[in-house]
């Protein structure tokens, strides 16, 4: 079963790979070394925090914001769905097959949330600029709180009894249904990794449980959605070589490299930072909608 999932792994890797190659080809876009530096650096160091557990999508956001990334916010989903795809699949290579876990419950869970994330994207995909803006900004409000709420151990607690490694019956079913949810959520780039914590904490699973579920549901996820949104245009392709090639430079060294490192500061300022970032999204989507509304 671990080949078959190394393998379906790459399979999914490789073919989100290719896809971003011919669309390079068939679009070529201005290709620039700082454009690639830059999409290096965003990558190398967010995907590096993302394998220590910080997550990936807020610190992306953040830094999309303050470099001026994208020239159109309806792209944002799509381009860190697609740019962190490989390097998830990476994570996921190094941690997902080192823990035990019951392959019924992982495997439904992870192929509801690609589902999900399907579904999800289609939704996306036909939202203007100002909704996309405004329920990133929610998205935001909602992971920092969840990491706050993390930070101070209040999640954790939920799970000190539990034994499971498996779910059945009912547990089951609503694990499932939740993965759904999240996976939908995930297309609009909320991030999966804390609300599914949360979620196989509170059906009785084991904490150490909910990491090969999680990793697992993003990188076959991600290279999933990344298809729809390249097929519906919402995507950039600034520095995405760079952003690929960083991003699993950023999980190597955090898993093999940095054997142990303080997070609890840092942790602290990325919810503090997210929640600016949340408020600055809202109010770039208060303003998007006035030009909408003005252009009527």
């Amino acid at each position: 079963m671990i080949k078959l999932i190394v393998a379906l792994l790459l399979i999914f890797a490789l073919g989100l790979l290719g896809l971003i190659i011919w669309q390079v080809i068939k679009q070529r876009p201005k290709m620039t070394w700082r454009d690639q530096l830059l999409g290096f650096g965003i990558g190398g160091l967010t995907d590096f925090l993302d394998t220590l557990g910080v997550g990936s999508f807020v610190t992306t956001t953040t830094l999309f914001g303050w470099t001026h990334y994208l020239d159109d916010e309806r792209q944002l989903p799509g381009t860190m769905n697609m740019a962190h795809a490989i390097p998830t699949v990476a994570e996921a290579l190094f941690f997902v097959t080192a823990v035990k876990v019951d392959i019924l419950t992982m495997g439904a869970m992870v192929i509801a949330a690609i589902i999900g994330s399907l579904v999800g994207s289609e939704v996306v995909v036909r939202m203007n600029a100002a909704v996309i803006q405004k329920t990133m900004a929610l998205a935001l409000i909602a992971t920092s709180i969840l990491m706050a709420i993390n930070k101070m151990g209040w999640i954790s607690i939920i799970a000190v009894h539990n034994e499971a490694l498996g779910l059945t019956g009912w547990p089951l079913v609503i694990g499932v249904a939740g993965n759904f949810v999240l996976g939908m959520l995930m297309s609009a780039g909320v991030g999966l990794y804390a609300p599914c914590m949360v979620l196989v904490y509170f059906l009785g699973l084991k904490p150490i449980a909910a990491f090969p579920i999680m990793m697992l549901s993003c990188a076959m996820l991600m290279p999933s959605v990344s298809v729809n949104f390249i097929r519906n245009g919402r995507f950039s392709l600034r520095g995405i070589f760079g952003f690929i090639v960083g991003g699993i430079v950023g999980v190597v060294i955090a898993a093999t490299v940095v054997k142990s490192m303080s997070l609890e500061v840092l942790g602290w300022l990325i919810v503090v930072v997210s929640f600016w970032t949340a408020y600055q999204l809202w109010r770039s989507g208060i303003a998007s909608s006035r030009q909408i509304k003005a252009s009527k």
